[in-house]
């Protein structure tokens, strides 16, 4: 699907919404006080996700409006394109299949993509095979480390998707681990990032897997190194007759597909799990990327979190678009970002066990949207892109959260919770998760209400400080909460932030799948390696500045 995308400032829905936006003047008190209705025609349910949308700044007018850029832009029909993997990515060329990871293996015809001849359905589940057979033996002890211990730390080398996926995911679902197997993620190229994830471990009770797609990633085949090295070193230490080489392939396995490059560095090419072009690496958890997660918490809660996944595509690509909820969450995203000002959009889970869902996303909204042409290489004629960031619960309330409630800047926020904790407790007669959600539900209300000067009045507070206490209200936000962070809860959520992020770039017309502004400083990062390194003419090669900070770092460099 190659075909130039649609100006959505041409059509006369961006037209009728700058029209609206000029004469827009949100009062949430108003809305839901005149409209009793509000709430429930504003909320939705999605597999396990009950979304509130009330208390954004939208009334039925915009709503409207924003369905109607929808259709005249074409997301419904680029959705589905997608779904049945055609070429989307059209500055690599590629399928765009994330969804096929979670399609069941039995999925009907109408359902298989076939990409290029090939039945993905089929591969994507072969490999999991693999991969659930391997965490199996992990997890029961039947695959050891050279010296015949059962394995008790995994270690993920990855960056990237290849690691915000992996570690949020196995963060989040805690509850879920198997006891006595613990998992570490290395991705940083900083050196203290191996080491200290390295400290405390025993190398014959140690397994690394390297998350690369074509084993040439710079940061994660160096650390990759540092742990071989770390390993035999370790083993050596008892063992002066170590075989180097059973040692790598008895502790090392590999996602990727350049299973040349995996021999050579000593990994059974066996013992690598693979995937596809169509995969981007932000998208890719739910892969063979995923391996070091179901070795914590097996097969059978991955199967779920594929099929919490799965639960919010079909939802994506069958439900109306009126009560399709990551269509009207991405709309409501331009909305805010296009027409409304908005530049940073918080995420805040009521949930201590998503505190990494926030950088999760970043990767996926930012490297996603983060475009300034479009998919035919012409400029975009719009703002794009949201800057995403956010912290758990409480601990964000008492750090960003009075510039969302009394600073200057429109944040629109995404609020996450849960009815049933993780790990319920109680402060004598106190249910703590009942204090937290009630705090979820106090954050909601005064951000959208706020307190006006008779009501600060009225509870006797000095007239003097009366404009400090003050809140002007109308701050958006949307409530979303489920019965409990579960895996299949957890796909869903990730799912719904995808279809969404999908949905704003149709409406900006930019591939939301390729990512090549990562690409010039890791290419310029290995021209100034060799200044770094003393070269005194690669260093009088940089510029002005950056010879400057190199012979800082070389004045001041001791170890």
């Amino acid at each position: 699907m190659t075909d130039a995308p649609v100006d959505s400032t041409s059509t006369a829905a961006w037209g009728q919404l700058t029209a609206l936006a000029a004469d827009f003047e949100p009062d949430l008190r108003r809305w839901f006080a005149q409209d009793p209705g509000r709430v429930d025609r504003l909320t939705f349910d999605a597999g396990d996700l009950h979304v509130d949308l009330s208390k954004s700044l939208l009334d039925d007018s915009v709503l409207a409006a924003l369905l109607a850029l929808a259709e005249e832009v074409g997301v419904a029909g680029r959705r589905d394109a997608m779904f049945a993997g055609e070429h989307i990515n059209v500055t690599e060329d590629r399928a765009v299949l994330h969804t096929a990871l979670r399609l069941p293996a039995d999925a009907p015809p109408r359902e298989r993509p076939n990409v290029d001849g090939q039945d993905v359905v089929a591969d994507v589940h072969d490999v999991l095979r693999r991969v659930y057979d391997f965490a199996d033996q992990v997890r029961s002890g039947a695959w050891t480390g050279v010296t015949g211990e059962r394995i008790r730390t995994v270690v993920n080398i990855g960056i990237g998707g290849s690691d915000l996926g992996p570690v949020m995911a196995y963060e989040a679902l805690a509850a879920y681990r198997q006891e006595g197997l613990e998992c570490r993620f290395i991705s940083n190229i900083d050196p203290t990032d191996a080491a200290t994830t390295l400290a405390g471990l025993d190398p014959a009770t140690t397994l690394f897997i390297v998350s690369s797609k074509t084993f040439g990633t710079l940061e994660t085949l160096t650390n990759a190194r540092l742990c071989k090295a770390w390993l035999l070193d370790g083993l050596a230490a008892s063992d002066a007759s170590l075989d180097q080489r059973s040692a790598v392939a008895k502790h090392f396995v590999a996602v990727s597909t350049a299973l040349d490059k995996v021999a050579d560095f000593g990994i059974d090419p066996a013992n690598a799990f693979g995937f596809w072009d169509w995969v981007g690496g932000r998208y890719s958890v739910d892969s063979a990327i995923g391996t070091s997660l179901v070795i914590a918490i097996g097969p059978e809660r991955f199967a779920e979190l594929l099929g919490g996944f799965h639960t919010i595509d079909e939802h994506f690509r069958t439900a109306p678009p009126a009560e399709n909820v990551p269509l009207l969450m991405g709309l409501l995203n331009v909305w805010y970002t296009n027409f409304l000002g908005a530049e940073s959009h918080a995420v805040l889970p009521y949930a201590q066990l998503l505190h990494r869902f926030p950088a999760y996303l970043q990767q996926l909204t930012m490297e996603s949207n983060g475009k300034g042409v479009r998919w035919d290489g012409s400029p975009v004629t719009t703002e794009t892109g949201e800057i995403y960031w956010g912290e758990p619960g409480t601990n964000g309330q008492h750090a960003f959260y009075q510039l969302i409630h009394q600073g200057t800047r429109l944040i629109p926020a995404d609020f996450i919770a849960f009815v049933n904790p993780a790990y319920p407790l109680r402060d004598g007669d106190t249910d703590v998760h009942q204090l937290f959600l009630a705090n979820f539900l106090a954050q909601t209300r005064a951000l959208a209400f706020g307190k006006t000067a008779d009501e600060v009045r009225a509870e006797g507070t000095a007239e003097a400080v009366v404009p400090a206490r003050v809140f002007t209200g109308n701050r958006p936000t949307t409530s979303i909460m489920a019965p409990e962070l579960s895996p299949s809860v957890l796909g869903q959520l990730i799912a719904l932030y995808e279809h969404l992020t999908f949905t704003q770039g149709v409406v900006w017309g930019i591939d939301s799948f390729d990512q090549w502004g990562v690409e010039l400083g890791k290419q310029l990062a290995q021209q100034v390696q060799a200044a770094v390194a003393g070269d005194t003419a690669a260093a009088g090669a940089q510029d002005a500045s950056t010879q400057a900070l190199l012979a800082y770092y070389w004045r001041h460099r001791t170890r």
